[in-house]
């Protein structure tokens, strides 16, 4: 099967392989609609699924939430919401419905009471340390297609905010310590992480300012999320268990919530839970669905997409092209676009009409499908049988990449340039030159790790000492304090206010994980 595939692939696109050689990147979708955009807590950011590099017989599924988290937020940080349930979905048999749900649901406990408003009260170095005064575990369970429940883990250590270089002086250890067995062979890592999208935003300045001399700016640099990573075998995603004639799952993420009573100084979860977010593709809320359906797309299930017709027009005839068309006179191509609902909504393959001639990551490609049961609908697909990259190409697929993004996503996928340039015709007429410099930010400014969870350590400077301010030392996810009298200043005011202030000197930092 990944022989075909690679063979059929080899012939897409080709005329866009020019001149792109390897290279690392990333995207997104934070605060993409006006409800979600008032309650960060369950916000999806990102949606990520790989074949793990380093064990290649198991895939790894990333989901972060909680966008644009200032290290120094503080004093409540930015904890899991204990009446929401965070949802990582699978669909393997292409009927647009999860036939394996993993879901985490979070418990609190806070000793902080009345004595004081720290989070911590002096260096963190392991999970269990008394002076973590706020802290977090998990239920993970797996729902099957019929609604029946298995317990995976039971109470796990929630990685806390990263509050500072004084607080919590190796991350990385806590982060490791935050890694948890999976029955089965799999892992799970709940708890803060570096934002592993990177975009210049100013998209939103008229395309980057009309004349494309808004770019090269990392938006996000600095920002933190919330992360769940799961790492678990092929088989156990697989249609009937079998990733050998069964490669292809889609997979999407949600958050249900309840809603809330609200009473003077207190607040209490009431009824139903309610879908409130949805992630697959990146970017598709933001910048394909207008502001009138955005809240709408994030109520709705993937078994309903395809009865949206307002919807299903943004696919055939997207808003971007045109843009792009009006602002810098490139000809949008002609609707409808067959080639977007293919990497939208069927999965690229044969065996629905399209202009991209290649069996690539529709769950029409698995041997045990019916397809009269097959239901377009708007998922991240991955075709688990293409190997791993010897050599990553941050344009995945549209760079003869077949590992990359639209099949799956990595954490260096550029998918702001790729999807740019695929809403340009890409996957049919070859790379647009025009664009081909895309938003200028091809990276993430910190280097993703080797094993699982993959994901950077948070960084724990302020944002707006990212240039000029203090520097970051490595390998500690994120900064140190600033120097001189403010120190001081600030440092005295804790001693005052907590009582029993720790002072020790800092740790020698160890080296950051490589480059993945």
């Amino acid at each position: 099967m990944a022989v075909a595939l690679i063979a059929a692939g080899s012939t897409l696109l080709t005329a866009g392989l020019v001149g792109f050689g390897p290279g690392t990147a990333g995207a997104s979708s934070h605060r993409e609609a006006p409800l979600i955009a008032g309650d960060p807590p369950v916000d999806n950011t990102d949606v990520y699924a790989f074949v793990s590099p380093d064990k290649p017989d198991t895939v790894t599924l990333v989901a972060n939430w909680y966008p644009f988290q200032e290290p120094n937020g503080g004093p409540n940080f930015y904890p899991w919401a204990t009446d929401a349930r965070y949802d990582i979905n699978i669909d393997n048999d292409g009927d647009a419905r999860p036939d394996l749900t993993y879901r985490w649901t979070f418990t609190n406990q806070d000793k902080r009471g009345k004595s004081t408003f720290l989070y911590d009260n002096g260096p963190v170095t392991s999970l269990d340390d008394e002076n973590l005064l706020f802290r977090q575990s998990y239920t993970l369970e797996v729902i099957d297609g019929n609604g029946r429940s298995k317990r995976l883990v039971r109470s796990g250590p929630v990685a806390p905010s990263n509050t500072g270089a004084a607080s919590m002086p190796d991350y990385g250890t806590l982060r490791n310590q935050a890694i948890t067995d999976v029955p089965g062979g799999g892992k799970s890592f709940v708890g803060q992480a570096d934002d592993s999208f990177f975009l210049d935003l100013r998209v939103f300045d008229l395309l980057y300012g009309g004349n494309l001399s808004e770019v090269g700016q990392d938006t996000l640099k600095g920002y933190n999320v919330n992360t769940i990573a799961l790492q678990v075998p092929k088989s156990a995603l697989a249609l009937k268990g079998d990733a050998t004639r069964n490669p292809v799952i889609g997979v999407w993420s949600d958050t249900e919530r309840q809603s809330m009573l609200l009473t003077p100084g207190q607040s209490k979860p009431l009824g139903p839970f309610v879908q409130v977010s949805r992630l697959g593709n990146p970017l598709v809320n933001e910048v394909v669905v207008p502001a009138g359906l955005k809240d709408k797309f994030n109520s709705l299930t993937p078994d309903q997409d395809a009865k949206v017709p307002d919807l299903v027009s943004r696919v055939t005839d997207p808003e971007v092209p045109r843009l792009i068309q009006g602002i810098y006179g490139l000809p949008a191509p002609a609707a409808p676009r067959t080639d977007l609902v293919e990497i939208f909504l069927t999965g690229i393959t044969t065996k629905t009409p399209g202009p991209i001639k290649a069996d690539l990551n529709s769950q029409l490609d698995n041997a045990d499908v019916n397809p009269k049961r097959f239901v377009p609908s708007e998922q991240l697909r991955l075709n688990t049988s293409v190997p791993v990259a010897a050599q990553p190409n941050r344009l995945g697929v549209l760079a003869n990449d077949l590992q990359g993004y639209p099949n799956g996503r990595r954490l260096t996928d550029d998918v702001v340039d790729i999807e740019v340039q695929a809403l340009e015709g890409a996957a049919v007429s070859g790379i647009v030159p025009a664009l081909a410099a895309g938003d200028a930010v091809n990276a993430n400014d910190k280097a993703f790790g080797t094993s699982f969870p993959y994901v950077a350590l948070p960084a724990n400077t302020g944002v707006n000492t990212q240039s000029g301010g203090a520097a970051t030392p490595p390998g500690g996810g994120g900064g140190g304090f600033p120097a001189g009298p403010v120190l001081n200043v600030l440092l005295a005011a804790l001693l005052i206010g907590s009582g029993a202030w720790l002072l020790r000197r800092r740790p020698r930092w160890t080296t950051a994980p490589a480059t993945a």
